[in-house]
Order: structure tokens, then C-alpha cells, then sequence
């Protein structure tokens, strides 16, 4: 079958506004769920990150308040654990875009700090694009989309149905006041027409080659919207 890149953040923190940072990295389940997707389907699976360095997972993520109890959490944690490609990523600047079928873009609130702004990323991201590559994204992974913006304020994926997380989930998660910005607020300014569904409920855009996921929860419909389309 064919093989998968999966691009992840490479930062283990987000500054805030008032100069704190942040503990994050990468959600699990935003990995964990396409992992198992694409890899149950027959596909291999590369990891990327800015640096190549190992990527951090974002302790909240592994909780049992946010895995359904404490099984479930320990099921996530073994699933992390047991992905050997998280390991020992690619950098991202080495990659070569046309050697993958698909690209997915894992969030967490590390890509807000790192990703949306890495000329690597959005050199991949704009080689995809015009290669008409399936490109999935899901929760703040959508703001690597933000890295593609040019001086005259337009990206390949101006005028694009999309989706991510929402400034209403921001606001739940209490750090709405502390970022410097919104990711809903910045993908409209982007030129992207955003949608969202009822925080942390699955919501999914498909729009010609990108595919987008609002939260974690829209992290298994948005892989299985991605391999749909693969085929």
C-alpha cells in the first residue's frame, strides 16, 4: 500500500500572552485515532517534525478525564507508546512531498507556537496543494495553514470550506484570553470560509483536496474522510 506522512509539532510548550509557557506538544488522540486508521488500512506511516525532534505529547491528552476514564487513558498512553515511528521522526525540512499519497497534520496547542508560523511546513504544505495530494488537518493542526499566507495576505487555500477548533472550545478551555490569537478568528482572516459544530462534537469539512477536523473528537471521522478519498 502506499505510505502516509504525519506532521506533528515539535514544541513542548505555548508562549502566552503574559510571557508563561505553556505546557502542550502534540493530542494523543489526534495522532492516535489516524494512526490506527491509516495503518489498519494497509498503509505505512512516516512522522515529521520541524527539527526532527521527537515530539512531545501533551499531558492533558493522556488523562482520564479526557479519555473516557482511566482504561481508556491507559489504552491511549499504550497506543503512543507502541507507535515506533513517534520515535524517530524526519525533519521536516528533508521531506520530499511527492513521495506521500496523503499528509495529516496532528494538533495540539504546540502547532500554534511552532507550525503556523515554519517556512518548512508551508513549503510542504504549498507542494501538496499543487500536486492535488489529499491533505487532512485536524484541530489546531490548522494553523500550519497559516504559514502558507503570502505579503499580500492570500494562500493556496483562500476561498476553502474548512473547519478547527473553535473559539467557543478555546473560551472552555480557558486559555482564550491568554493567546495572542484565535485560530477561528485567523483562518476567516485567512480568506477560509469556517464552520464549526457544537464544541467537542465531531464536525468535518471536506473541500476538493483538504480535509479538516474541528477537535479531537473529529479525529477518527476526518482519517476515515482521508482514506475515503485515497480509495
Amino acid at each position: 500500500m502506499s505510505e502516509i506522512l504525519l506532521v506533528l509539532t515539535g514544541t513542548d510548550h505555548l508562549t502566552l500572552t503574559d510571557g508563561t509557557e505553556h505546557p502542550t506538544g502534540f493530542w494523543a488522540e489526534e495522532f492516535t485515532a489516524p494512526y490506527q486508521a491509516f495503518t489498519e488500512a494497509g498503509h505505512r506511516v512516516a512522522v515529521a517534525t520541524p527539527g526532527g525532534v521527537v515530539p512531545t505529547v501533551d499531558p492533558v491528552s493522556l488523562t482520564p478525564e479526557v479519555n473516557g476514564g482511566p482504561a481508556g487513558a491507559a489504552a491511549t498512553a499504550a497506543a503512543v507508546e507502541a507507535a515506533a515511528e513517534l520515535r524517530n521522526p524526519l525533519t521536516l525540512a528533508d521531506v520530499d512531498p511527492g513521495r506521500y499519497a496523503a499528509v495529516f497534520y496532528v494538533g495540539g496547542h504546540g502547532p500554534l507556537q511552532d507550525l503556523a508560523q515554519d517556512t518548512d511546513s508551508a513549503r510542504l504544505l504549498r507542494a501538496v496543494h499543487a500536486a492535488g495530494t489529499p491533505l487532512g488537518v485536524v484541530c489546531h493542526g490548522v494553523a500550519a495553514l497559516l504559514a502558507t499566507e503570502d505579503e499580500d495576505g492570500l494562500s493556496p487555500f483562500t476561498g476553502y470550506r474548512l473547519t478547527g477548533f473553535s473559539a467557543a472550545e478555546e473560551r472552555q478551555t480557558g486559555l482564550a484570553d491568554r493567546l495572542p490569537w484565535l485560530l477561528e478568528e485567523r483562518l476567516v482572516s485567512l480568506g477560509g470560509i469556517y464552520s464549526a459544530g457544537e464544541p467537542w462534537t465531531p464536525h468535518v469539512v471536506v473541500d476538493r483536496t483538504l480535509h479538516t477536523g474541528q477537535n479531537p473528537a473529529s479525529s477518527a471521522t476526518l482519517a476515515a474522510a482521508l482514506l475515503k478519498t485515497l480509495g
